[in-house]
């Protein structure tokens, strides 16, 4: 299995990459599927959420992280895809998916996939607020804890 993996500035296509994921495969039994959005708090008002990473490294370690997963369970074809620049609430940031011949395989690879992406791929986010405040995100400890069941 090799791994779809990119890094992007547009919109996700979730169609098109159901399509190429599947393309000449027979064997799939499920997709697990993942889709993030770019969420608001009413609290704290969220005007944007710029994206960056280091282009290579950030690559290298998706295809790790879809390796890894590859090695736990019997996966046909997995993608990840994560968007960078500047994002608005509404926005997809970052798509997930994992094909395998048995459902409950799709799915837990695929919440691995988002746990671990979530924690070991190197991206930084800058969140910037109506108000005119900014503040680049922390890692969070229940980020961890999820990624740490695995």
């Amino acid at each position: 299995m090799t791994p779809f993996i990119r890094v992007q500035m547009q919109r996700i296509d979730v169609s098109a990459e159901l399509a190429r994921l599947t393309a000449g495969q027979t064997g799939v039994g499920g997709i697990g599927s993942f889709i993030g959005f770019v969420r608001d708090d009413p609290a704290c008002p969220l005007q944007s959420l710029s994206l960056e990473h280091y282009p290579g490294m950030t690559e290298a370690a998706m295809t790790q992280i879809a390796t890894e997963a590859a090695g736990r369970w019997p996966l046909l074809g997995c993608t990840l895809i994560h968007r960078v620049g500047r994002l608005v609430p509404g926005d997809d940031i970052v798509l997930v998916l994992a094909a395998s011949p048995h459902r409950q395989a799709a799915l837990d690879a695929t919440g691995f996939l988002i746990d671990w992406l979530k924690t070991r791929a190197p991206f930084w986010k800058q969140e910037r607020f109506v108000d005119g405040t900014e503040r680049w995100v922390e890692a969070r400890l229940a980020d961890d804890e999820a990624a740490s069941r695995w």
